[in-house]
């Protein structure tokens, strides 16, 4: 009975033609190795190791403690928005190639055997261990030493200087002085007064003559100090008269940026161009999905798709990072995932070796091979 119900399906429309499924040996997940390989050159292990603390003991630590993690984080990357696919993804090659080499050889050697955490062990892993407080500040922690391994690797291309621009919700002066004392560069809107106004009477006048077309824009810069603000800061004021309008449009940028007016203008409009980025969160890493009963739970899973996001444009945004060439650097997340980490593959055992051969789509050998030198370029964090 069970032969006959392993056996392949055949279609009509082509009687040549014959389908089975090879769960265990095929993955739609293949790029994932690429994440995999620049995980080890930033030593994401080391650090999972440095700042998390693991309470199990005895049978409960046949997974390293490394490998959870990685399948949380890469589980999101790769579109699994919660635990719920686990079973499947742990007979998935991809995620357990991800693992540890020598669990990876372990587990393999029966035919079917799993090779990464099912459904109650990684629920577990995320609601209990990461949920305590020393590991919930460690994987804090983590991120952020990410980020600065990421910063110290690209900057040197990019260049070291750090910019801020905000809207109004963040016209503070506790910000202002922050960002003053770290040195940041800052464009804040500023929400508007009569104080404000008053500076700016002459651009207010609207033009004489017959309304044009086309936008007539003013701009002005000058000092302004407010009531709760200890100095006097440079606000940027931009006046737009529009055909058709009774009253002109009116905006103030409270700012310490040395170009001109105009500038630092178009330099906070740039603004938006950051917001969307979040949209590709919220579709690829699914960072919104909190369905959690307990709120401390839905809390500890924010910064594992920060993980995610960070693994995922790493080597993305724009400019290109250090890791994907020009011509692909400026994928947003949700391009990333479809068109890089959903390669389908096929994973073969040899007498030494076990090949992973994946299909060539968006994911070309050339491409492939651009990645993984680029990786071996990096230099090796010392901390």
């Amino acid at each position: 009975m069970g032969d006959k119900q392993n056996q392949p399906f055949q279609l009509s429309f082509n009687a040549s033609l014959k389908i089975d499924f090879q769960g265990s040996r095929v993955t739609s997940d293949g790029g994932l190795i690429l994440v995999r390989e620049l995980d080890e050159r930033l030593g994401f292990g080391d650090l999972i190791r440095q700042h998390l603390t693991d309470p199990r003991r005895g049978k409960n630590t046949q997974l390293p403690l490394a490998d959870l993690p990685r399948q949380s984080v890469y589980g999101r990357l790769a579109g699994y928005g919660d635990v719920n696919d686990a079973e499947r993804l742990s007979q998935d090659p991809t995620f357990r190639l991800i693992g540890s080499e020598k669990i990876f050889r372990l587990r393999t050697r029966d035919r079917g055997e799993r090779g990464a955490a099912l459904t109650s062990r990684l629920q577990s892993f995320e609601t209990e261990m990461l949920a305590a407080e020393e590991n919930f500040a460690g994987l804090a922690r983590i991120n952020r030493e990410l980020i600065g391994r990421l910063e110290a690797v690209d900057s040197p291309r990019r260049g070291n200087e750090v910019a801020f621009r905000a809207d109004a919700a963040f016209a503070k002066p506790e910000i202002y002085e922050a960002l003053e004392e770290r040195g940041v560069k800052y464009a804040i809107r500023l929400p508007a007064n009569d104080c404000l106004e008053r500076d700016i009477a002459e651009l207010l006048t609207r033009p004489v003559g017959r309304p044009s077309h086309k936008p007539v824009v003013r701009y002005q810069g000058f000092l302004y100090q407010a009531e709760s603000w200890t100095k006097a800061r440079r606000v940027v004021a931009k006046v737009e008269f529009h055909c058709g309008e009774l009253f002109p449009r009116v905006g103030f940028i409270v700012t310490n940026l040395d170009t001109d007016s105009r500038a630092v203008v178009r330099f906070y409009n740039k603004r938006a161009t950051a917001e969307q980025w979040i949209k590709p969160g919220k579709q690829a890493v699914k960072m919104t999905r909190l369905s959690c009963h307990q709120f401390r739970s839905n809390e500890m899973r924010l910064p594992l798709t920060c993980s995610s996001t960070i693994w995922g444009t790493c080597g993305g945004g724009c400019p290109p990072g250090p890791v994907l060439p020009l011509r692909v650097g400026n994928w947003s997340l949700t391009s990333l995932q479809q068109r890089l980490v959903k390669t389908g593959g096929r994973l073969i055992k040899r007498a030494r070796y076990y090949w992973l051969l994946l299909a060539e789509s968006h994911l070309t050998r050339r491409l492939f091979g651009s990645m993984v030198r680029r990786m071996a370029a990096l230099p090796l964090p010392t901390g």
